[in-house]
């Protein structure tokens, strides 16, 4: 059993997907970090579940981590926009964490509660990533931007024995352009 150090009063978790043992969450104060206003947007690929939804802007909330998912008490929220890429989305995220984490540990806040009925989101799937074959110019470069950061499997499209993996998406309400990396099958990655 690991034992809790009195030195240390919070650890923080940025962007993880992965479950923290019983043993650490429940000896420490871990605080983690969500792109949704809790109860609403709990669980997988808040961002890209926010933007299929149409948001164009969310908080970022710093929680307790609990045995739940995404569901302990809030220390603090901040609005996050949700436009440009997801790396980009990712990076403001990141340095609002860290402006939340600096409060957090100037005022030692009591988290409160989640208030409200739980909206729990689905991790998506690489398959997912496949575009779209219907709707606007706008819903595509939605779908591109939302997958636009490393480590996520791009946008695709297959094409006989070939992967059209698009990026860095710029739109108009009429047109569309995209970097787009082409590849056979049977190479790494997507599909």
């Amino acid at each position: 059993m690991l034992e809790a150090n009195p030195d240390v009063r919070y650890i923080f978790f940025l962007h993880w997907s992965w479950l923290v043992p019983e043993t650490v969450w429940k000896n420490y104060e871990c605080v983690c970090f969500h792109m949704t206003d809790v109860p609403y947007g709990r669980g997988g690929s808040p961002l890209q579940n926010l933007i299929v939804r149409g948001h164009e802007e969310t908080m970022l909330t710093a929680l307790r981590m609990v045995e739940e998912m995404d569901a302990g008490p809030v220390y603090a929220k901040s609005r996050l926009l949700l436009e440009g890429t997801a790396h980009e989305i990712y990076l403001r995220a990141g340095e609002l964490s860290f402006e939340l984490i600096d409060w957090m540990i100037k005022h030692e806040p009591q988290p409160e509660p989640q208030k409200g009925e739980a909206v729990v989101f689905r991790r998506r799937t690489p398959e997912q990533s496949l575009l779209p074959a219907f709707g606007t110019v706008t819903d595509l470069y939605d779908h591109i931007r939302m997958l636009d950061a490393p480590t996520y499997p791009k946008a695709y499209l297959e094409h006989g024995d070939f992967i059209l993996e698009f990026s860095d998406a710029g739109a108009s309400e009429e047109e569309l352009i995209a970097t787009v990396k082409i590849r056979k099958k049977s190479d790494q990655g997507t599909a």
